[in-house]
């Protein structure tokens, strides 16, 4: 190359109302109704070859799970095999293309999103995953247009980041891929989660082995299309539909394995983290361990807050999509003085909420994920119903005969340590805690202090010294801290995302630090006239 190349400054990707009338509206109609009307093949995709093996499983909406919509093909640790040999086989020469041929891939892939995709994997996602119009328009689109197209900035930034030279030598510092293959774990509750994971390791030069949570699967064969549909080589990334044991077993044993970018369970991670650990010695090099896990994410309130935008936050950022965000409020502090303002606007805003299919765009709560969920979620409910600490205050009803619908809940909790206020539950139930006016500062103590989670957070206050303490005494307590506004909804390239305690690394989603986990950098250091002589200035005599 004859020029230094540089690459559009991204911005982020407007979001489209799907207002009734608008055009996106009927086409992602549309795209729902021929998703619907025939079952997909879904193969997996290893060295850029479909891969079946009639050993089949069914996709179902979250929210008609009578209906079909796909079956994958199920693959064993055999398919791991050749997924790892396919990346390494590919390694070569994906990571001595130079970096501006990468992100034009990538850049491709976001335009291609953009447009005409734009309508599939939205219809994708809301029939696979359960999700509104909006939520999945924010996510599966948006956000995901924006990991491509800020991470091709951000490795711009990357590689033109040099040390400095003195006088007679020339130092430069380059960045290399992680010497083996990224194996990318991805969960069911983001699109562009599941996206990026594999993604931004790939852009820096590194091939991937990419296992899906089968309750993403639908969406992601639509990501894979497109990423092959950009120009992606053979190999660069591999996508596989195996049981996390079996993938594990395989990967967490190779010689080759040289780092893991994860969203999950903070139970999963700790059990990957501890098998990489009994394993260490068979590695060529020490892996990067990224992942970004669960959260009991907080709301608290001070008695200066704006009653209306609390609750209003309170109800989106609990129950939209289910509250199955990592980022979702599940717990919250308010003060007592402000609680019969507060109640009769919860009970407001909760009346005007409709439960239902996404087909039907005036509910904004459709369903959680599963089977396994929706259990897990009644049986939360019961216990609270039956507590003599804590009241179902608001919905609890459940209903699984068409899809698996839990009401959105309110839980008032008389016990700050009662079980909802502490675990994750992962669905549309708030727990609320009412504590005295004047004990704020107890009441920040107790949001530091009931969780191992550190993921996100908000504090609603106008009074601003109310608004500094929070911000200092909770600076563990959330790697995303709102201010007066709702703890989801973090946008790339604006407010990075992920946390610490056991939400996970904290790397950074979104910006230049997940980056950077996945380059292994050399400094190399050049002399344009090396010395000659073995001696120093200092031995001279006198």
């Amino acid at each position: 190359m004859n020029a230094i190349f540089q690459l559009p400054k991204p911005i982020n990707e407007p979001i489209l109302s799907y207002a009734p009338g608008t055009p996106q509206r009927a086409a992602l109609k549309q795209a729902i109704a021929e998703a619907k009307s025939s079952v997909r093949d879904i193969p997996m995709v290893i060295g850029g070859q479909e891969v079946r093996t009639g050993n089949t499983k069914q996709v179902n909406p979250p929210h008609e799970h009578a209906h079909v919509l796909a079956n994958f093909h199920q693959g064993d640790a055999g398919h791991v095999e050749q997924a790892i040999t396919a990346a390494l086989n590919a390694k070569k020469d994906w990571e001595n293309l130079s970096w501006d041929q990468r992100a034009a891939i990538f850049l491709k892939a976001a335009d291609l999103l953009a447009g005409p995709y734009r309508a599939r994997i939205n219809a994708a996602t809301m029939l696979g995953q359960s999700k509104n119009a909006f939520q999945a328009e924010i996510d599966a689109a948006c956000e995901l247009i924006d990991f491509l197209r800020f991470n091709a900035s951000f490795a711009e930034q990357i590689y033109t980041g040099q040390t400095q030279s003195s006088p007679g030598v020339w130092n430069r510092m380059e960045y290399r891929p992680l010497e083996g293959f990224v194996f990318a774990l991805t969960p069911f509750n983001f699109t562009a989660i599941a996206g990026n994971l594999p993604a931004s390791p790939a852009l820096m030069g590194n091939t991937v082995v990419w296992k899906p949570a089968n309750t993403q699967i639908y969406a992601a064969q639509v990501i894979m299309e497109v990423f092959m549909k950009a120009g992606l080589p053979d190999g660069v990334i591999n996508l596989v539909f195996v049981d996390g044991p079996t993938a594990g077993e395989v990967i967490f044993n190779h010689p080759d394995f040289a780092g893991i970018h994860f969203t999950g369970s903070t139970g999963v991670f700790q059990d990957v983290w501890t098998k990489i650990g009994a394993n260490i010695k068979k590695y060529k090099s020490y892996p990067k361990i990224v992942g970004e896990t669960g959260g009991k994410d907080f709301i608290v309130a001070h008695e200066s807050a704006d009653v209306e935008a609390l609750a209003v936050a309170l109800i989106r950022g609990s129950f939209e999509y289910q509250g199955q965000k990592c980022s979702a409020a599940s717990r919250a502090y308010i003060p007592k003085g402000i609680w019969p303002t507060l109640s009769a606007l919860l009970k407001k805003h909760l009346s005007e909420i409709t439960v239902g299919t996404v087909e039907d765009f005036r509910n904004l709560v459709n369903a959680v994920i599963d089977r396994k969920s929706f259990d897990k979620l009644k049986a939360a409910i019961g216990r609270a119903q039956e507590s003599a600490v804590a009241e179902v205050w608001a919905g609890g009803k459940c209903d699984d005969s068409k899809g698996y619908f839990i009401e959105p809940t309110i839980i008032l909790c008389q016990d700050p340590m009662y079980e909802t206020m502490q675990e994750e539950l992962f669905g549309p139930v708030l727990s609320l805690y009412l504590y005295e006016d004047a004990e704020f500062e107890r009441a920040l103590e107790l949001v530091d202090g009931t969780s191992s989670y550190a993921l996100t957070g908000a504090v609603f206050a106008q009074n601003r010294y109310a608004l500094d303490l929070a911000t200092k005494r909770l600076s563990n307590s959330a790697g995303n801290f709102y201010i007066n506004d709702k703890p989801t909804g973090a946008v790339v390239g604006q407010q990075p995302f992920g946390g610490g305690r056991a939400s996970g690394t904290n790397d950074k989603a979104g910006s230049i630090l997940n980056l950077y986990r996945w380059v292994s950098p050399r400094t190399i250091k050049e002399t344009w006239v090396p010395a000659t002589s073995v001696g120093y200035p200092f031995m001279e005599s006198e």
